[in-house]
């Protein structure tokens, strides 16, 4: 190849193959063009020479158009390559074109007469075209193994990430838990890395990966050892906190349960029964202290079947509380909800203040005061019981909004019933009175959640509630009118909406079937479900969906959070061999059709009552057919999943670390990439496009 334009001291300035995998996937396209460049300049050509040629420089032409395709894709998927990648591909594709031009010479015959420029007659084009083209398959190769480290670091950040986790388990079921997936994790660690170790042409970097892998190999080892033992240990010691320390928690707990029990509106039987349930839980405690002493006494390594009895009691014990406080709390929001759904006083108080009647006006205050001091209150109860920091936090939000926009709402009345006639004094009102509406409605979803965590189910606040709520006071009131359905339209809408709330339910519990409550594409299901759940609501006139636009507005959020369920499930299907992977693609590419279809859908605008109602049925129907494909996907999804896992945790297969192979272990395109959604496009992809150019037979 010394001939080659590989040999010219221009070419590839500033770009070093470190690969073999880059290198090998060049060799063909060397081969090609150095057999353009070279061919023999004789006066005469044959007509076989000619259309050799002229096929090779087609193949060629063929083959980089693919490979650009690729290559754009990749850009699309990695945005912080997009330029660089963007701009390699564009002048391969213009390389390739000017070569195909070069070797057109279907009429070389004559390329006296017909004045044609082709590689007989400008040898030196060639050479431009072909240093050219290298140079920009190089870069896209290059850029396309930068891609492949991105994957590593993301895969050893993982491991950071769990080992971090690993240092605060607190309970020998948590540490197996975390540990096991730590195990996974440095499985796929070892693999990515080792296939990069053989990949390397350097051989002082191979060794010093080699060393760098067989160290983590031993660590890994240590780590585990290390981690039973200190975990051993805290089983055995019985010194690592006291008994007064736990009686003292105790007291503290029952202190907090005065919030109910000193509540004017908790029942006398709702009241006796929490009391009831603190006393048997201090009995309990108490003779759990007795049994730890007792075992401190005669230095007991392990607990004795004393202790063991009293901790299982007592733990009973306060799981009864937990579950009396909840009842209590939970019920008493629900019958706050349900007695205020119809928003009396607040409609009296529009009416009254609109009337002037300053009189009726102080009566409907005093009843919206009551109402508050109520709401409060349980708000307040729901903090003890919500299970999670972020929604304990969410409840004392609750707590204080409530507290805050009742004596507004009380003042703005005041005011319209002071200047009747003013329409700025009514919409101030109907501000106020519309954002005690939607606390209701946010406190009716917190209700749900607190319920969630209750029974076992993720109780996070879901991320799409932090999106704007387009209404009748937002921003695009010009653009689009914001209405409800009517009676007759919600009452079409029932069958339609009870389907969509049952398939909802049926995700759920799906979702709960899954081990991993973490993995992405339980954490998206779960978001789909609740939105499916809110239009459902919307169809019976409740929840936070108010008009039309909000339901709009949250058919394009769910259509979006459908499409990276789809990246996840493309990712996850990576993952599979060939048999198990057709399943799975073929209804992720349905559910990619109907989030399209939704998304679209909710965009176009309407105009008119008919075409809107049209626009909503639509949207939920779409909606429905979703959510039925998502509920397909769930159990079968799970079982690979679990099928996955376990070929994968077992101890044994931590010793990956140790010598491999030369060749690299084989890589599905999917995953070649980087750990989120690549569409299939990779390295091995690349060299599969350039492997057609090898099509001339050397003669």
């Amino acid at each position: 190849m010394a001939s080659s334009p590989c040999g010219n001291s221009n070419f590839d300035s500033g770009l070093e193959i470190k690969t073999r995998s880059v290198e090998q996937t060049l060799i063909p396209l060397v081969s090609q063009i150095t057999t353009l460049i070279n061919h023999k300049d004789r006066p005469k050509k044959s007509e076989r020479t000619s259309a050799a040629i002229h096929r090779v420089g087609q193949a060629v032409s063929v083959a980089v158009g693919r490979f650009v395709a690729v290559g754009e894709a990749i850009a699309s998927e990695n945005q912080e390559l997009k330029d660089e990648m963007g701009q390699a591909c564009f002048e391969a594709r213009r390389a390739g074109d000017a070569i195909a031009q070069l070797t057109d010479v279907g009429s070389a015959m004559q390329p006296q007469t017909d004045g044609r420029v082709t590689v007989f007659s400008d040898r030196t084009g060639m050479v431009k075209a072909a240093r050219l083209l290298l140079s920009s398959v190089t870069k896209v190769l290059v850029l396309a193994d930068r891609i492949v480290i991105k994957q590593i670091i993301t895969s050893r950040n993982k491991v950071l990430v769990t080992l971090d986790k690993l240092e605060r388990v607190s309970t020998f079921q948590e540490f197996v838990q975390i540990f096991s997936q730590f195990g996974n994790e440095m499985v796929e660690f070892a693999h990515l890395t080792g296939d990069r170790q053989n990949d390397l042409k350097d051989e002082k970097k191979k060794a010093r990966m080699a060393a760098a892998r067989a160290v983590l190999e031993k660590c890994t080892m240590m780590l585990l050892t290390a981690s039973k033992c200190s975990v051993e240990c805290l089983r055995e010691n019985l010194h690592s906190s006291t008994p007064q320390f736990v009686a003292g928690q105790l007291e503290t707990l029952v202190e907090r349960t005065e919030d109910f029990t000193d509540s004017p509106y908790t029942s006398h039987e709702q009241r006796q029964a929490i009391l009831g349930v603190c006393q048997l839980a201090r009995q309990e405690t108490q003779q759990l202290v007795h049994a730890w002493i007792e075992a401190q006494s005669v230095h007991a390594k392990e607990a004795t079947e004393e202790l063991e009895v009293a901790i299982l009691k007592t733990c009973q014990s306060i799981g009864d509380l937990r579950r009396e406080l909840h009842k209590v709390a939970v019920g008493r929001a629900s019958d706050l909800l349900k007695a205020h759904g119809e928003h009396l006083p607040l409609r009296a108080l529009k009416a009254a203040g609109a009337e002037g009647n300053l009189e009726a006006v102080a009566e409907y205050s005093r009843t919206l005061t009551e109402q508050k001091e109520q709401l409060v209150e349980t708000c307040r109860l729901l903090c003890h019981v919500s299970g999670t920091e972020p929604l304990e936090i969410t409840c004392i939000h609750a707590e204080e909004t409530f507290h805050v926009i009742g004596p507004q709402i009380i003042s703005a009345a005041q005011t319209l019933a002071l200047h009747p006639s003013s329409k700025i004094a009514k919409e101030n009102l109907e501000v106020f009175c519309e954002a005690w509406d939607s606390q209701l409605c946010d406190m009716a979803l917190l209700l749900k959640e607190i319920n969630d965590v209750f029974e076992g189910r993720r109780g996070d606040k879901r991320s799409y509630l932090s999106l704007p709520r387009p209404g009748k006071h937002s921003a695009n009131l010009k653009t689009a009118k914001a209405v409800k359905l009517d009676a007759e339209e919600q009452t079409s809408m029932a069958k339609l909406g009870l389907e969509l709330r049952l398939l909802s339910s049926d995700v759920d519990s799906e979702v709960e079937k899954w081990e991993e409550q973490e993995h992405d594409i339980v954490r998206q299901s779960q978001s789909l479900a609740s939105m499916a759940y809110n239009m459902y609501l919307f169809t019976r006139g409740e929840g936070l969906l108010k008009t039309t636009l909000d339901l709009f507005h949250q058919a394009e959020v769910l259509s979006e959070e459908g499409l990276q369920l789809c990246s996840s499930l493309r990712t996850f299907s990576s993952q599979l061999v060939d048999e198990e992977k057709s399943v799975v693609i073929t209804e992720t590419e349905k559910l990619v059709v109907l989030c399209q279809q939704l998304q679209m859908g909710a965009k176009t605008p309407v105009q008119g009552k008919t075409a809107t109602f049209q626009k909503v049925d639509s949207s939920i129907q779409t909606t429905r057919n979703i959510m039925t494909v998502v509920l397909s996907l769930l159990p079968i999804s799970n079982k690979l999943n679990k099928k996955h896992k376990s070929e994968r945790t077992s101890l044994s297969s931590l010793q990956d670390w140790g010598e491999r192979p030369d060749a690299s272990t084989p890589v599905k395109e999917e995953a070649a990439l980087s750990s989120k959604n690549t569409n299939g496009f990779g390295v091995k992809s690349l060299e599969q496009h350039l492997a057609g150019l090898n099509l001339l037979e050397s003669k």
